[in-house]
């Protein structure tokens, strides 16, 4: 969008601007420097600081605290995957929330209920009730981790995004590694013990509310709300019915039994039902058509095998150095540094390098190929395997963890409108979550099984005293307090725990393989530079896709200012200049006499209060017959109008507020851009890209006739390849999509002889090429010799041209077949050696000769 000096105009979220006696934006806001967004994201950093640390904390004092408090390896995992599920079932509702109400509130509100259930968590008896407290503290979680993507996305462009998301991928990691090692500090201090894990986060939390509170400016929206209870029951309920099956099968109940149909038939159903809700709610906490987007689809697909290797890492490393190697809670913390320190490593490094490039495609694919590597690696460790071995693996792991745990995210958020922005964020999480409780339910319940399976065959192998010994303390699930253990059980115990880990990484391999496979397919996009403008080519489909009959709407929806406004308005750049005012107030007058003739599809009425300007192009010439919509947030149609022959529009508004306003043309690129309607009309004028493209049709160069089936490839000046496609029936070809520029086009089909030329693509409409290709000739044939004529290998056949020019030479196989192709038509010389040279003359046309044998033989053969 530009203003009427042709400069953009931008939303920012975070700026201030006085406002005009009719309540526009007078000027726009200043952009937000880099000191300004870290002071802005200090507080929402130290909050995810504080619920990582949390998390992490208890990681390592977990085998310590389901010992104390007699719980079995069920209920290890269970610790586990209740804060996950809590926080799988809300990241959506979260996401949601913050499309609808404060965002700074809402994180406030998640950082309060999540030390509310770390400070009850201090006071557990037993393990119920721990869990039930990771259940609320994963609530608040959920919020956390929803919302710190998404007020990052409302703030800072997603070119500009890929650097900060490398500060909260180095908040994730400092948290992760300082985790485990307060917590096996704590743990080890007689004075302090393992409920202290719960209550050290408590100050941090208190300083983390009043940053928050003092640096995080964000826009207050407030308008008619539905919040969509009912598709956040229904998706909690399949999601924790999945688990309890997956947690409890095979060991309270047979895998293939009545209750594993009752719960998966259970689940599958209140998952449709979830579905049937979504699609009627006006506002879905998952909006369906988010995935009729293929990136959003595949993202969200990898995201949820991402989690299942990422938890599986970080939950079960702990039991591997306590009950395996016999390590102090904080010395198993220290062990885990090499992966925390490649995720620290990784996901700083590619932020960094996403934003100056734009590029982030291939950070996804090899963060796939390192977790897939690491895992499958992880997988052959035991209880005596080298340290230094193992550090190498973890290294893998992290630094793979790194490259895709953001990017999948803001690969996502570079697909959609500014009002899917939140949905969008948290449909990516919220699979991650998900996958990460499935991962660690399965999991640990794969564990379990082979613990016991691994430590029933060491004490056979002891012969009788091994059956004295009786379980070793592994019956019904339990988990043993190794150190106090005898000789040579303590070995048995180890060893079943080191061998039983690696097959968890094992197994947990091939879904890190999966997401690998997936990021291969997700089309990569250049990060946009507009923090709150939509894709050109998804937002305008996706509100309107949503959008119902403009008579169906009950309501504006209101904007009330309560911190910097959102200035979306009028006009101006960033920076606009006293020139660029000057040139706008020298255009008003214009714009107000076509505006009274443009009307609200042209009805020739001057709107009260509403949205007016010109549609022009790249040039600055008017595009006629553009068609103009204006829609609510909540993605309601309120009206259309048509541009006229001059370029000028006017649309009618139901009130002040913030708005979307979409315009479309042939032969352009769609526009989306929020506005913000005060009291007076507010003048706003468009600016559309033409489309450029390429067609064009194939022939062959002797008849004319078109060539069906031709493969053309179009390069870039760096050789990368853009398009590919095959011909129709006519021999044509169309690539509407690229950008302007100059190409190379490369065509080939069978029988011709290919073919590359470059072409100038111009910056509007399509440009059109016709391409000739020459007939490309083939000989073939078998070189035989002696009386009875067998096929002759390695004899050598020269092609000479009717100018003696050497045209191709072959050597035969041992079929002593051989063959030329891409010839012109004409005269040749065929000379076969090998035995005595022979030479022989053909003439090729069409498509060549096809047997053409040559018989080499010793004189008096």
């Amino acid at each position: 969008m530009r203003g009427p000096a042709g400069h953009p105009a931008h939303a920012k979220h975070g700026g201030g601007g006085h406002r005009g006696p009719h309540g526009q934006g007078a000027e726009a806001a200043a952009p937000m420097t880099h000191r300004q967004i870290m002071e802005a994201l200090s507080g929402l950093l130290l909050g995810m600081f504080v619920a990582i640390l949390s998390s992490t904390i208890v990681s390592a004092a977990l085998p310590e605290i389901i010992a104390d408090l007699n719980g079995s390896q069920s209920s290890y995992t269970w610790v586990v995957t209740a804060t996950l599920l809590a926080m799988t079932a809300t990241t959506p509702l979260w996401g949601k929330l913050s499309d609808l109400f404060s965002k700074k509130l809402l994180v406030q509100i998640a950082l309060v209920i999540y030390v509310a259930g770390s400070v009850v968590a201090g006071l557990a008896q037993n393990p119920g009730m721990l869990i039930a407290c990771r259940v609320v503290q994963g609530i608040g979680v959920g919020g956390l981790s929803a919302l710190a993507q998404i007020v990052m996305a409302a703030m800072i462009s997603p070119r500009e995004r890929g650097r900060y998301s490398g500060y909260l991928g180095a908040t994730f990691a400092v948290a992760t590694v300082g985790g485990p090692l307060l917590g096996g500090v704590i743990t080890d201090t007689d004075w302090l013990g393992w409920r202290w894990c719960f209550y050290v986060g408590v100050p941090f939390a208190v300083i983390a509310l009043i940053v928050l509170q003092k640096t995080l400016k964000l826009p207050v929206v407030k308008r008619d709300v539905k919040v969509d209870w009912g598709g956040a029951f229904f998706i909690s309920a399949a999601v924790s019915l999945l688990l309890i099956w997956v947690t409890f099968a095979g060991d309270k109940y047979d895998w293939i039994s009545w209750q594993t149909y009752a719960m998966v038939g259970g689940s599958l159903v209140l998952g449709l039902l979830f579905i049937l809700v979504e699609s009627k709610a006006s506002e879905p906490i998952i909006p369906l058509r988010l995935f009729r987007n293929k990136t959003i689809t595949l993202a969200s697909l990898a995201s949820l095998f991402v989690g299942i290797a990422m938890f599986a890492g970080t939950v079960f490393f702990s039991q591997y150095f306590q009950l395996a190697r016999g390590k102090t809670p904080t010395m198993s913390g220290l062990m885990t540094i090499p992966m925390i320190g490649g995720l620290f490593v990784s996901s700083t490094i590619s932020g960094q390098i996403i934003t100056k490039t734009g590029r982030w495609k291939a950070w996804l694919v090899c963060g796939g190929a390192l977790v897939t590597a690491g895992l499958g690696l992880l997988g052959t460790i035991r209880y005596d395997t080298p340290y230094w071995r193992m550090a190498i693996f973890m290294a893998l792991m992290g630094l793979g963890i790194g490259m895709m745990m953001q990017n999948l995210v803001l690969a996502t958020q570079n697909q959609v409108a500014p009002q899917d922005l939140g949905a969008a964020s948290s449909v990516v999480t919220f699979f991650r979550s998900l996958g990460g409780a499935i991962g660690v339910s399965a999991l640990g319940a794969v564990l379990a099984n082979r613990v016991t399976h691994y430590v029933k065959d060491g004490l056979a192998e002891l012969g009788p005293k091994g059956q004295a010994m009786g379980h070793g303390g592994t019956g019904g699930g339990g988990i043993p307090d190794v150190k106090a253990l005898p000789e040579p059980m303590r070995t048995i115990m180890e060893s079943a725990y080191g061998h039983g880990i690696g097959d968890v990484f094992l197994y947990a391999a091939p879904a890190a393989l999966l997401a690998f496979l997936l990021t291969l397919f997700i089309k990569e996009v250049a990060l946009r530079t507009n923090a709150s403008s939509a894709p050109d080519s998804q937002a305008p489909a996706a509100a309107a896709e949503s959008a119902p009959p403009a008579d169906a709407m009950t309501g504006p929806d209101r904007i009330e200012e309560r911190e910097p406004a959102l200035v979306g308005a009028p006009s101006a750049d960033l920076s606009t200049s006293d020139a660029d005012r000057a040139t706008a107030a020298a255009v008003a007058p214009q714009r107000l006499a076509a505006f009274a003739s443009a009307g609200d599809g042209g009805s020739g009425h001057q709107p009260r209060q509403g949205v007016h300007g010109f549609v022009r192009n790249g040039d600055g010439g008017a595009v006629p017959r553009a068609a103009v919509t204006l829609i609510s947030l909540a993605g309601r149609q309120l009206g259309r109008s048509v541009a006229h022959s001059d370029g000028s529009y006017a649309l009618d508004a139901p009130g002040s507020g913030s708005y979307v306003l979409i315009a479309a043309a042939d032969g352009h690129q769609p526009q989306a851009s929020t506005v913000v309607v005060g009291d007076e009309p507010l003048g706003f004028d468009i600016v559309l890209s033409a489309t450029s493209g390429l067609v064009g049709t194939v022939r062959g160069a002797d008849d004319g006739q078109p060539v069906d089936a031709a493969m053309v490839v179009v390069t870039d000046v760096r050789g990368e390849v853009l398009a590919t496609g095959k011909t129709g029936e006519r021999g044509e070809f169309s690539f509407e999509e690229l950008v302007a520029g100059t190409f190379t086009v490369a065509v080939n089909a069978p029988g011709f002889r290919p073919a590359a030329l470059p072409v100038e693509v111009g910056s509007q409409g399509l440009t059109r090429l016709e391409i000739a290709l020459q007939a490309g000739a083939r000989v073939q044939g078998t070189v035989r010799a002696g009386a009875d004529r067998r096929p002759l290998p390695d004899a050598r056949v020269t092609l000479v041209d009717g100018a003696g020019n050497v045209v191709a030479t072959a050597t035969t196989g041992e079929d002593g077949a051989y063959a030329f192709t891409d010839l012109d038509a004409g005269d040749y010389t065929v000379i076969a050696s090998g035995y005595p040279p022979v030479a022989g003359n053909l003439t090729v046309a069409g498509h060549g000769i096809d047997g053409h044998d040559v018989e080499l033989a010793h004189p008096g053969d």
